[in-house]
């Protein structure tokens, strides 16, 4: 190594080869000479077409060793290239991809041993999901638990108390208008629009009782759901905001809530920090992942001084590790920040998503 570049395989191999083939010349020189009694200034003496033997011998040999290591080094290193490759593949969160076979060697045991990780590291990927998926299935319907409740609780409260008032208000009307037959017309004006006011009263409470029962809301897709998140935002907040959503395949039910958790955390982020007047969200689903990226015109941070305590960040790179993605955040003083987050899609073997 010198410094952080790595030494070129082709110079060392070449070199190691040279010392090689040079040490075997010598040695097979020696043991020639040897045999025929001869000294080393004889292939000094003796030319071929006016050049030493032994010149012609160094050049030989420099040549053998700069081919054979040169040859020798490229195999190793288009190897070693497919290592680093599958390495850089992996970092960046595609454990689909497989390394082909490399040899029975050390190189290839590495492979094998690199796309037995991959492996598993999707399967635990493919459970994490799996989890999150059935977290917020369970997250959801204790939600839904809770509202049906309160509604029905508001329900019986409205209709024991603020219904029955409201009739008994009609009744009371219209039994003095029936005991006052002879009474002033704006005393009867009066009593006749009071009863009016407590049916109109009525038949808007019988509408919000009706509206208060409980009913099972019908799931949103994540593209829809997005959709009105960003159009509300866009409504509520100065900031001009672009955005695009793919068309995405059916996704597990935990990687759309916690992408639209994402997207809300990220914009929550941008209008109460960032100071932007522009915010761009695109989410499209490109190669077995799904790509959600932000970016924002605002003051931007510096990341060398993120403090610990950044929640809206930190909640960002737990969800998506949560289902086996990546968030990236790339922040300059001044320029803005960008939110980058890669999930990747575990397809099984009947082609579903798992």
């Amino acid at each position: 190594m010198n410094g952080n570049r790595p030494t070129n395989i082709h110079w060392r191999m070449t070199q190691y080869t040279i010392w090689v083939c040079a040490v075997l010349a010598f040695l097979l020189l020696t043991v020639f000479l040897n045999a025929y009694r001869l000294g080393w200034e004889t292939l000094w003496t003796t030319k071929l077409s006016k050049v030493p033997v032994l010149l012609v011998a160094f050049v030989l040999v420099l040549l053998v060793g700069a081919c054979a290591g040169f040859l020798y080094g490229y195999a190793i290193k288009r190897r070693l290239s497919r290592l680093i490759e599958a390495i850089l593949r992996f970092e960046r969160g595609n454990f689909s991809y497989r390394l082909p076979d490399l040899g029975e060697d050390e190189i290839g045991l590495v492979g094998t041993r690199l796309n037995q990780m991959a492996e598993r590291i999707e399967k635990q990927v493919a459970s994490l999901q799996k989890l999150s998926t059935e977290k917020a299935e369970w997250v959801e319907a204790q939600k839904q638990a809770v509202i049906s409740e309160e509604r029905q609780r508001l329900a019986r409260e409205l209709h024991d108390a603020v219904s029955q008032q409201l009739f008994a208000i009609s009744l009371m009307a219209s039994a003095m208008k029936e005991t006052l037959p002879e009474a002033e017309d704006s005393v009867g004006k009066q009593i006749a629009m009071i009863e009016k006011m407590a049916g109109i009263a009525q038949n808007e409470m019988r509408a919000l009782l009706l509206q208060l029962r409980p009913v099972t809301l019908e799931g949103k897709g994540l593209k829809e759901g997005l959709a009105e998140l960003l159009d509300e935002f866009g409504a509520k907040h100065p900031a001009s905001l672009h955005w695009e959503v793919g068309d995405l395949p059916r996704l597990p039910k935990g990687v759309e809530d916690h992408l639209f958790r994402i997207v809300q955390e990220g914009l929550s982020n941008v209008f109460r920090h960032a100071q932007a007047t522009s915010v761009t969200v695109r989410l499209v689903f490109r190669g077995r992942h799904v790509h959600l990226r932000m970016i924002d015109n605002g003051v931007g941070f510096d990341m060398s001084k993120v403090k610990s305590s950044s929640y809206g960040l930190q909640s960002i790179q737990e969800r998506a590790s949560e289902i086996g993605g990546i968030a990236e955040v790339i922040s300059v003083p001044g320029k803005g920040t960008q939110i980058e987050v890669k999930v990747p899609i575990v397809v099984d073997g009947e082609g579903e998503k798992a």
